[in-house]
This record gives structure tokens, C-alpha cells and sequence, in this order.
């Protein structure tokens, strides 16, 4: 246990940050050539980095091939520890400079597109109105593609639907509001007049959803399938949510959606939801961050924006 420790405090103190970024480098360039011209030095630096490294921990860190290189299960711990140091070095700048001036700074969000087109732009449009100088960047994406971002650190956490409960031991779930789904239609759309609609006589409506696969056409097949009836004629096929709402505008398609995009960033009375019962049950929508991560001072604050937005949505129980 002693030797450990000693051994311990002799990496930590020798350890370079330097020769840590080098090798990350160099495992994401495949190659140390690769690597040496990114980082704009020479194959020999390169290498004297690797070995000091390796020498250090008394570990080999990489197994070289005529392809290239790749880490060994030892460089891949180091690799997982080095993502986490230099992390918190960023975040540490942030908080500094934050600190120097509280009304600027970054924060990166990953969302769906459609959330980012609503509630998280709704965040967004408040948030920057009171801080003008914060910059936002917005990354969207399948749940598994922003799950890989948030666990490699390149957004600083995440607003999405959970579907079940979450898999991944390192996240942390942050409940903000329920979220469900209605059919909606241009306000000069026929259907719009009509008190109540049974969803099997829009099956031949000039439908617009995403593409097969994604969440809204899931719960489209099942909401159909629920009433005997064929997934429905689908004449436009985007993910994008505004196109998807211009179209609506025109009062020629029919669609289904979120509410919140109707409301988030401002409230959309072109568009107008049917009144079709739909058998599905509210989505909960919330924020996901890491475990044990230091979140900077403006994602604190956007998260704090979050919540108050949310409110409203939040129905009490009981």
C-alpha cells in the first residue's frame, strides 16, 4: 500500500501535461507522423513524449503496427484521465474568466432537433436577453450520438426525452417537465373545424413526420397499429421541425408533433392541434449531465433558466 502511494505521488508530480496531450493526439491522428504534423513539431519529439510517458508509469502505452499505432488497455485508462484533466482545466478557465466578467461566456447543449427548435431555444432567447454576450452552442443528434458527446466532454450536458430509464452509470438524470404528443394542422387547414377526430380518418391525409426510425414515427406506427390501422400515406419525409411546420402553415398536411414546439420559442397560431385522442403516454423531458463533473458557471446558469421555463409545464399531482 506504501510503495503504491509513493509510486502514486512520483506520477503525479512527473506526469506532463504536455507529453498527455501528445499522446491523446496521437491516438486520434492513428499515427505518430500524424500526430507531429498536427502539433506542427517533429516524429522524435513525438516519440521522446511516448517514452517519457511510458518510462514513467513503467507501462507500455501504445502497440505499434505498420498501420499506425493504437493504446493498449493501459493507454486507454490514461487516455479516459486525460479527457477528465483537461476538461476540468477548461472548465476551470471558465470559471475564471466568468468570475473576471459574470456577463460573458460559452456554454455547448446537446438536444434534439426538435427540442433545440423549441424548448431549448425558448432557454436561449431569455437567457441571452439578460446576458447578451453569452455564446450558445447547440448540438443536435440522435440520443446515442449525444450521449458519446456528453461522455467525451464536448458538450457540457444535455436536454432530451428519456425513454426508460438510463443505462449509463456515469449520467445523471434532472426531471424538468413531461411531454407528449398531439396531431396538428394549419389553422386554414378543413380539419381544424372539426370538434372531434378519430385518427383513422386522417390515414389518408397528406402526412409530413420524420423518417422511419426516429421517435415521432414510432409513436405514430403505435398509435396507429393501436386503432387496427397501417402506418399512414407519408407524402413529405424531413427531420427538420421547421420545414415541418412551414408546411403545416400552408393548411395542406397534417403531422405529429410535440405541443412544445407549438409554444417554445414563441407560440405559433398558424399552427392548431386536433382534437384526436391519442393512446400515448407523456415523455418526461429533462437534463443529463456526468457524474461527478464540474459544470461551468454559465451552464449552471442556462440550467437554472431551464427549470424556471419549465415550471409552467409542470402540472401539480394530486
Amino acid at each position: 500500500m506504501g510503495a503504491a502511494m509513493k509510486l502514486s505521488d512520483r506520477i503525479g508530480r512527473r506526469v506532463k501535461l504536455q507529453d498527455l496531450h501528445v499522446l491523446m493526439t496521437v491516438v486520434q491522428a492513428g499515427s505518430m507522423g500524424k500526430a507531429a504534423q498536427q502539433l506542427n513539431t517533429s516524429q522524435p519529439n513525438i516519440s521522446r513524449s511516448i517514452a517519457e510517458l511510458e518510462h514513467v508509469l513503467g507501462v507500455r502505452l501504445l502497440d505499434r503496427h505498420r498501420q499506425g499505432v493504437e493504446p493498449t488497455d493501459y493507454g486507454r485508462a490514461l487516455l479516459d484521465c486525460g479527457v477528465a484533466v483537461f476538461d476540468e482545466l477548461r472548465q476551470g478557465m471558465k470559471n475564471i474568466e466568468f468570475l473576471a466578467d459574470p456577463t460573458a461566456g460559452e456554454v455547448r447543449i446537446g438536444s434534439s432537433a426538435l427540442l433545440a427548435a423549441s424548448f431549448v431555444s425558448a432557454v436561449v432567447d431569455r437567457l441571452s436577453r439578460r446576458y447578451p454576450r453569452i455564446v450558445f452552442h447547440l448540438v443536435t443528434g440522435h440520443v446515442e450520438t449525444l450521449h458519446r458527446e456528453l461522455s467525451e466532454r464536448n458538450v457540457d450536458f444535455l436536454i432530451v426525452r428519456r425513454f426508460g430509464p438510463i443505462a449509463d452509470e456515469r449520467l445523471d438524470f434532472e426531471f424538468l417537465s413531461d411531454d407528449s404528443y398531439v396531431v396538428a394542422a394549419g389553422a386554414h387547414n378543413p380539419w381544424v373545424r372539426r370538434r372531434k377526430i378519430a385518427l383513422a380518418e386522417l390515414a389518408s391525409e397528406a402526412w409530413v413526420l420524420p423518417a422511419p426510425g426516429s421517435v415521432i414515427a414510432s409513436v405514430v406506427r403505435k398509435a396507429f397499429r393501436a386503432g387496427g390501422l397501417d402506418y399512414p400515406r407519408t407524402t413529405v419525409v424531413t427531420d427538420s421541425p421547421q420545414v415541418r411546420m412551414s408546411l403545416l402553415a400552408t393548411g395542406r398536411f397534417v403531422t405529429m408533433c410535440s405541443p412544445s414546439i407549438l409554444r417554445f420559442p414563441v407560440r405559433r397560431p398558424e399552427i392548431k392541434i386536433l382534437p384526436v385522442d391519442l393512446p400515448t403516454m407523456p415523455v418526461p423531458i429533462g437534463i443529463v449531465t456526468l457524474k461527478n463533473r464540474t459544470l461551468s458557471p454559465v451552464a449552471r446558469l442556462f440550467i437554472q433558466h431551464a427549470r424556471e421555463v419549465a415550471k409552467p409545464l409542470t402540472k401539480p399531482k394530486g
